[in-house]
């Protein structure tokens, strides 16, 4: 027990580690921007005119507003297209551009971005916001068609479902070796994410080699997970409801140190967070960080797949994964298949959290905010198998975003799960889980 104990506080202080530094380097820079303990929502608006020279926009009206909606306050743009408007204090607020006080022939380049939700000061902190805007033929162009927005939001459904897949394959290959239901997957998301801003943001380090190196350290942190913690409980004969109990608990303290360390606050890479020109597929315009995404996304699931299909030890854990009883009879070692799932997993979730965190920043719960959409995944193609987790998570992304053709955006997990359900009244076993005889 106290190696278990043991180990437990390692990957805890190596976490800690981590993340503080990155979250201590983040928070300096932010001291270092002003030296008066006051709090404000700062930006810049600038766009290329036609000529091509950059414009400040100015006297653009945006009103910052509090989430109890106890303030409001409206500032304008000066004429070097700055606004900085304060707030009474550390909180959680929205801003509003009014896209009427924009020069003329000038847009938002996206109509739907109005207002910037959830944006969270400390103590102390001015935090800039971007509200990109377009001049000329950007401004002029046609109003999109439904079919062209749903081109676009089919594009996001799959990239979205490709870092959905990495992470749920892992916990579904878990689930199939070893019956447990890991509630703390999510944190081996947000773990790689984190490591992976330690490298970049704090030691200067290029993104690749950022990303190369978070996702090696988060595989052996999974596999150091399992011979160190998960397996004494095995061997110990823990039951699967305790470890699932416990499972919740380690994913609390990991959240909590995260978010102790690393802050609040969401945070950007320090490269390749903003790009603006892309590939055109005729409505649909595709930045090279989403496609690099999707293309490493699918190489590494096609990976897996061959990995499970070609390899010894990916037939052994699929046999584990079948039935372990009889795949221990026939020779092959569980616990080193189980090590192999792990390192694995880990390291797929990890991949995920950095190509996640490059589009929708780094955060100190990201990968709990995935974990329920990882679940649905799963069970949706099938408990246990990486095909069925594939697949299912792929029809979550992009059930997900379609459905924002019809609903607000803040509604659309509601339309997976509905999915999801609506699935497996009509088949249990999932996509493409095998019915099984109960009784």
């Amino acid at each position: 027990m106290r190696r278990v104990v043991g180990a437990l506080a390692a990957l805890v202080a190596l976490a800690v580690t981590l993340a503080g530094t990155a979250g201590g380097a983040a928070a300096q820079e932010e001291t270092d921007e002003g030296d008066a303990p006051s709090e404000a929502i700062a930006g810049t608006l600038r766009y290329d005119d036609e000529s091509g020279e950059t414009v400040p926009a100015e006297g653009v009206e945006l009103t910052v507003e509090s989430a109890d909606g106890s303030f409001s306050e409206t500032g304008e743009t000066d004429d070097e297209g700055r606004f900085e408007i304060a707030v009474p204090g550390p909180g959680t607020y929205s801003v509003t551009i009014d896209p009427d006080t924009l020069p003329e022939d000038v847009v938002l380049r996206n109509a739907d971005r109005a207002t910037l939700e959830g944006v969270e000061l400390r103590a102390g902190q001015t935090r800039n916001v971007l509200f990109p805007i377009d001049f000329g033929e950007a401004a002029t162009r046609d109003v999109s068609t439904t079919f062209d927005r749903f081109l676009r939001l089919l594009v996001d459904g799959i990239r979205f479902g490709l870092i959905i897949a990495m992470a749920a394959i892992g916990l579904s290959l878990i689930y199939g070796t070893t019956g447990l239901v890991n509630f703390a997957h999510g944190e081996l998301v947000t773990f790689g994410a984190l490591v992976a801003y330690f490298f970049n943001v704090t030691l200067g380090w290029t993104m690749l080699a950022a990303a190369a190196v978070a996702v090696i350290v988060a595989g052996v942190a999974g596999g150091g997970l399992d011979r160190f913690f998960w397996r004494p409980l095995r061997n110990r004969g823990t039951g699967l409801i305790a470890m699932l109990v416990i499972s919740i608990g380690l994913s609390i303290l990991l959240r909590y140190i995260f978010n102790f360390q690393f802050g609040g606050l969401t945070r950007t890479y320090r490269q390749y967070t903003l790009q603006r020109e892309g590939l055109d597929l005729g409505p649909v315009t595709i930045v090279p960080r989403d496609l690099i995404g999707m293309l490493l996304s699918i190489a590494a699931l096609v990976g897996v797949a061959l990995f499970l299909q070609r390899t010894r030890t990916g037939k052994a854990m699929r046999a584990v994964s079948d039935n372990r009883d009889l795949a221990e009879s026939s020779g092959i070692d569980v616990d080193r298949v189980i090590s192999f799932v792990w390192v694995g997993g880990a390291a797929l979730a990890a991949l995920g959290g950095i190509l996640h965190g490059l589009s929708a920043q780094v955060s100190w719960q990201m990968g709990f905010q995935l974990l329920l959409l990882m679940f649905a995944g799963v069970t949706l193609g099938g408990l246990g198998t990486a095909y069925g987790a594939l697949v299912g998570s792929m029809v979550v992304g992009m059930v997900m975003e379609i459905s924002t053709l019809y609903i607000p955006s803040e509604f659309k997990t509601v339309t997976a799960l509905a999915i999801l359900i609506g699935i497996l009244i009509v088949r249990p076993q999932g996509i493409l889980g095998q019915a099984e005889r109960v009784g």
